[in-house]
């Protein structure tokens, strides 16, 4: 996408991976954003190391979040990014929280707020996960969730323990 559109909006993705070599699975899906059509990426945050959630038992996540600009609809862009999923090795196999190659959340869509059976947004617990919340404070500080409140006001309610940014 080449210049900034009025018809474009500005979405944010948090990636995160914890299977074959995740550093580089999170590495590969900021390049697969950077190529999606209609899509620009704008920016994206430092690679954070995080205590996995649910599931005790798998190894560390690598998390990210991402700033796009796009044309595409909501649907659209999460279609995108469950297509990335699937081409690095994505395997649904219904254990929530479970370990993964590579998770791709839409978490916000400009002040778009939406909920359906295969998408909410702005995504409903990106305020109560800092391994989303932090990356997002770096490359935005001063947004506003819809719903929510501004970014730098909900990690006050947020612990840091157990995420670490990663020097890659």
């Amino acid at each position: 996408m080449g210049g900034v559109s009025s018809d474009s909006t500005q979405a944010y993705v948090g990636l995160g991976s914890n299977l074959q070599e995740p550093v580089r699975q999170v590495q590969r899906a900021l390049e697969a954003l950077a190529r999606l059509s209609d899509t620009r990426s704008l920016r994206h945050s430092a690679l954070y190391r995080s205590r996995p959630l649910g599931v005790a038992a798998q190894p560390d996540f690598v998390n990210a979040v991402a700033a796009l600009e796009t044309r595409l609809s909501p649907l659209a862009l999460l279609r995108c990014l469950q297509h990335i999923e699937q081409q690095q090795g994505r395997v649904r196999h219904g254990v929530r929280w479970g370990p993964r190659t590579l998770d791709l959340d839409l978490l916000l869509f400009g002040e778009v707020q939406m909920q359906s059976p295969d998408l909410t947004l702005p995504h409903p617990d990106l305020h109560r996960r800092p391994f989303v919340l932090y990356p997002l404070y770096e490359i935005a500080p001063r947004l506003l969730i819809p719903g929510r409140g501004a970014v730098y006001e909900l990690l006050t309610a947020l612990s840091r323990d157990g995420l670490e940014v990663l020097n890659t």
